[in-house]
């Protein structure tokens, strides 16, 4: 039997091992740029030990930063600052408020229709046609022909059954995302909740919503609400669910459509 020379097994190995790191890198790919055509990019992180991990999504004319919480899951991010270059970057905390650059790619977002942006789910708006709340609104909106129709459908049902929650407002979390499934549940939240149901409902419906944060007039604080596109009218109109259900609680009256004067947005998901 011949002998193999040791250089030949060197070779084999590394090629094996190249493969295998090949694979693992493939395996463990921190971003998912398979959605950027609909307006949304994927990251995640598994660091050594745990640490909160940040993820920046920025192109030359802004920045939005997100806990992000994905591992071995992606976790998607709307890429709401339009078509063109942007950088997706993660962060690792070292100490205190101290970050460091883990990971970060460039990408070219070539959107193609800049609705579907509004229409997708992502961090802050989260949703999945399995969700009971997201069935809900297909029971309420199954013999409706119109999106504005369906808007008022979903929006008197968001008004009538949700009641703000005044206790979680004062012992908010930074790092705190909705979950519209246990908001559903709850039937209670904060303006954020009440902003991130409505708009999840709407989007399984193909209709474009933003979650906004900002500020209005119209409530003292941070706050979030929603802005609406109808096809059928060609225009966004502002409507704030939060706003809404408290004053039916109380028995004012309100109207579903807001001034836009009155509310200056800060961010939009």
């Amino acid at each position: 039997m011949r002998k193999i020379k040791l250089p030949v097994l060197m070779v084999v190995f590394f090629l094996l091992f190249s493969v295998y790191s090949y694979a693992e890198a493939a395996r463990y790919n921190n971003f998912d740029n398979s959605k950027t055509e609909l307006g949304t990019v994927g990251a995640r992180y598994i660091p050594s030990s745990p640490k909160r991990i940040k993820t920046r999504v920025q192109n030359s004319a802004d920045k939005y930063d997100y806990d992000l919480f994905g591992r071995e899951k992606f976790e998607y991010f709307p890429l709401q600052l339009g078509e063109g270059e942007y950088k997706i970057s993660i962060f690792e905390n070292i100490t205190g408020n101290r970050y460091r650059q883990v990971k970060a790619q460039n990408v070219k977002a070539e959107i193609k229709n800049s609705l579907d942006v509004f229409r997708a789910s992502v961090q802050t708006v989260n949703w999945n046609p399995e969700m009971d709340i997201i069935k809900k609104a297909g029971e309420l909106t199954r013999n409706l022909k119109t999106d504005k129709e369906k808007v008022i459908a979903i929006y008197n049902f968001v008004v009538d059954t949700f009641s703000y929650d005044y206790d979680k407002i004062n012992n908010i979390n930074t790092m705190y995302v909705p979950d519209i499934e246990k908001i559903y549940i709850d039937k209670k939240g904060i303006c954020y909740d009440y902003s991130a149901v409505f708009a999840a409902m709407l989007r399984s419906q193909n209709i474009p919503a933003k979650l906004i944060k900002g500020y209005s007039d119209l409530v003292k604080g941070y706050h979030a609400w929603n802005e609406v596109y109808l096809l059928d009218e060609n225009r966004w109109i502002v409507i704030d669910t939060t706003y809404d259900s408290v004053l039916k609680k109380n028995n004012m009256k309100f109207n579903m459509e807001k001034s836009q004067e009155k509310y200056k947005a800060a961010r939009e998901y």
